[in-house]
């Protein structure tokens, strides 16, 4: 069985003679270009058709083209800006919730913050602490109080003398005071065999009032630079 193939086409494409073209060039005359011959007529329309492409590119698609580039980068910013927005709108109740449990866990801290009248009865419960562990106190000096945003902060010298083990016990019973009482700049000395004298500075911490909140904004707003 013979195979027969497909026939081949043939494409007769004129060949360029290109001495005879730049010949052809030469003997132009550049005051009658109706007397040229055709080639050189079609690679010189070719030519400034070509540069003029190059021109309109250069002159005018240019500023175009950059502002087309800008206006890309924007739509790609303002995607992003979109979907951050997106994804907070998703995550907006898992935000309140979250937001609602850090303004319950604060309350609970803030609770255990004495106000100005519970201070008094805070001091004695330190004093306390240390009387009933058998302890000496040959220092018990409150210092002044130092305000912060929302909250004062009243140190406390303190110097006792008793055995080890009843001063650690101490430090645990102010530990578990129903308020905050943080024990700082900790100085352990010993006395004689089984004694110790402690030297500490306790602090403690009140929230301020609404008054007191409302003086410290106002004196904030006067300091502030214009």
């Amino acid at each position: 069985m013979k195979k027969i193939s497909a026939p081949k086409l043939a494409l007769n494409l004129p060949k360029i003679d290109f001495q005879r073209l730049a010949a052809d060039f030469k003997t132009l005359d550049p005051k009658d270009p109706g007397l040229w011959p055709l080639l050189p007529k079609i690679v010189i329309l070719v030519g400034t058709f070509i540069a003029l492409i190059g021109a309109s590119a250069w002159f005018g698609w240019r500023d175009q083209l950059d502002q087309l580039a800008g206006k890309q980068q924007e739509q790609e910013k303002l995607k992003e800006e979109w979907l951050g927005k997106k994804k907070q709108a998703i995550n907006l109740d898992a935000h309140r919730k979250q937001l609602a449990e850090i303004d319950q866990k604060f309350g609970a801290l803030l609770k255990q913050l004495p106000n100005k009248t519970e201070m008094e009865s805070l001091l004695i419960d330190i004093n306390q602490a240390g009387l009933g562990r058998g302890l000496y106190f040959e220092m018990f000096k409150p210092g002044g109080e130092s305000r912060r945003d929302f909250y004062a902060e009243l140190p406390i010298q303190l110097k006792l003398t008793g055995s080890y083990h009843d001063l650690g016990a101490f430090a645990g019973d102010i530990a578990k005071l129903s308020r905050i009482v943080t024990l700082n700049d900790v100085n352990l000395v010993p006395v004689k065999e089984g004694v110790m004298t402690l030297d500490v500075t306790a602090k403690t911490f009140r929230y301020l009032d609404d008054q007191e909140l409302a003086a410290a904004r106002k004196t904030q707003s006067k300091g502030a630079p214009k």
